[in-house]
């Protein structure tokens, strides 16, 4: 499926999914898209949750928190993108 508004093709893989092969849902593309970002948001904060840099950790540590820092952010830009268009 492909919508009027141009997604990544992040973004665009997740609203497919959650609309698997329904053409019509009977709800606004837009309310679809707000759903499916407040899952992701959800998701994000599940799996992923917002932590803080860790003060006098070690390297591992460090690669760690920047690797877990970096799947929210892809979440959530995910999330915000389909929130926003």
């Amino acid at each position: 499926m492909t919508y009027p508004a141009s997604l990544s093709p992040a973004a665009q893989a997740v609203l497919d999914a959650f609309l698997g092969d329904a053409e019509d849902t009977g709800l606004q593309m837009d309310d679809l898209r707000e759903n499916v970002a407040a899952a992701i948001y959800a998701l994000a904060d599940q799996v992923v949750p917002k932590r803080e840099i860790p003060r006098y950790a070690g390297e591992n540590a460090l690669a760690d928190w920047s690797a877990r820092d970096d799947v929210r952010d892809d979440l959530l830009r995910i999330a915000n993108e389909l929130n926003n268009g």
